[in-house]
């Protein structure tokens, strides 16, 4: 298609099936195998899906006992949330080197404004291909990419790009999908109604109540008419998607507000040590995770679930700010202290908020003294007797540690270095639930 039909060009790259595809091409023998990335025991919930897995009617956030039932061959893993950040810098750098208007949505997908870059690159259709082969090349992982003159059009013709299960082995889909100004409505239009950004179960309901189940439908409805099935707010928003209008700008260098890590166990733990030695490895992952974006943090935030559901968190607020393991593993622990165990932890996470940037940060290095901790400790508030001191092993000779400890993991991965105070008891692949990276770069949700 011709740069004029693209006055204002916005891609969307989004990578196929990206957890699975992560973990296919480090254990090459799990290709052309029914894959998911998390979803084992009895309450973890499905991340990723290879297309072969797909191909049995599994999907993202689906419960693992039912992924199991619909493919009894199903391979699961246990999510390495570290290694797909690797990948995903790698990706990132790749849209980087096109332009500096990159939007990222989590690990496996991106927004990128083209609109001014015709010239140097191209027209949209080989911006796209080209992107998306450098993709392959560089990152060694497949993404389906889409353009369009909004972010509602990019998206949905990502979504068209993409490659489709089947039990004979995934189909491929186009790769690149570009949609011109004069083409968006006939794109749009015969598209369910739920395709539209805004258009949830509950709003999807009214609509269908007034026989609407497209987005041609929707768009041939007066304004008014949507505007009271759904609220004026809510009605306008989605009338005018429906008409193709969706000014919404790519928004570059979006800040990272908090980095974490949580698991579900597919049996509640009522051991404190246990529990102390799984926050041994998501403190350390926390913080290569902290030292990988540039940044310290500020805050520590331990949240924990009971087996009734009950949901508790407690903060502390560090001095000054964080980027080591240890010293965010001194307060997970005295955080950890503060509550009773009651009957079983059904889930545990960790996250560190307040980022700064590192160059904010003193250079000294502190640790954590406990003294005399209670157990009444509430939200946002340190637990008693937790007091900050300078550690003896501050200064240049730890920062070169956690420097080539850093340096390891980027060349073999996250699991070829940790600490040994979380090698015992570590959980196998099969009694891995769900683990999610609350905050930060990457959020779960359905991994296309």
């Amino acid at each position: 298609m011709s740069r004029g039909g693209l006055a204002r060009c916005i891609i969307h790259v989004d990578m196929d099936a990206f957890f699975a595809a992560v973990e296919t091409k480090e254990q090459p023998s799990l290709a052309g195998l029914p894959v998911v990335v998390g979803g084992g025991g009895n309450r973890g919930v499905v991340a990723s899906a290879s297309y072969e897995a797909r191909a049995f009617g599994v999907r993202s956030a689906m419960p693992g006992v039912r992924a199991r039932r619909l493919c009894p061959d199903l391979v699961v893993l246990p999510p390495r949330f570290e290694l797909y950040q690797l990948y995903s810098e790698r990706l990132h750098e790749v849209l980087a080197s096109y332009t500096p208007l990159v939007e990222g949505l989590g690990l496996d997908e991106a927004y990128l404004d083209m609109s001014n870059a015709g010239e140097l690159f191209g027209p949209p259709a080989s911006i796209a291909s080209a992107l998306r082969e450098r993709v392959l090349t560089e990152v060694g992982l497949g993404c389906s990419v889409g353009a369009g003159p909004s972010k509602l059009v990019a998206k949905l013709a990502s979504k068209a790009a993409k490659p489709r299960p089947a039990r004979s082995g995934p189909q491929p889909g186009p790769g690149t999908v570009v949609v011109s100004e004069p083409e968006v409505l006939g794109f749009l239009w015969p598209m369910p109604v739920e395709a539209l950004w805004g258009v949830g179960p509950a709003s999807s309901a009214r609509l269908h109540k007034l026989g609407v189940t497209t987005i041609g439908q929707l768009a041939a409805l007066p304004g008014e008419a949507v505007s009271a099935a759904l609220g004026k707010a809510a009605g306008q928003l989605v009338y005018s998607l429906a008409w193709g209008q969706d000014p919404r700008s790519v928004v570059a260098d979006r800040a990272v507000k908090s980095i974490g890590h949580e698991e579900t166990y597919p049996v509640d733990l009522a051991e404190r040590e246990e529990l102390e030695r799984r926050l041994v490895a998501m403190a350390d992952s926390v913080a290569a995770r902290v030292r990988r974006h540039g940044v310290v943090a500020r805050t520590l935030t331990l949240k924990l679930r009971y087996g009734d559901f009950t949901t508790l968190t407690r903060s502390h607020t560090f001095e000054r700010p964080q980027a080591d393991g240890p010293n965010l593993w001194t307060a997970a622990k005295a955080l950890l202290a503060s509550l009773e165990l009651r009957d079983g932890v059904r889930l545990l996470g960790l996250s560190a908020s307040g980022l700064l940037p590192v160059e904010s940060s003193p250079g000294e290095q502190l640790q954590l003294e406990l003294d005399g901790l209670s157990t009444g400790s509430t939200a946002g508030r340190s637990p008693a007797g937790v007091r900050e001191r300078p550690t003896r092993t501050a200064g240049p000779a730890w920062t070169r540690a956690t420097g080539a400890v850093d340096a390891v993991r980027a060349r073999f991965g996250p699991a070829a270095v940790g600490p040994a105070a979380a090698l015992a008891g570590q959980p196998t692949p099969s009694e891995y639930g769900q683990a999610t990276p609350p905050g930060g770069p990457g959020r779960l949700g359905v991994d296309d």
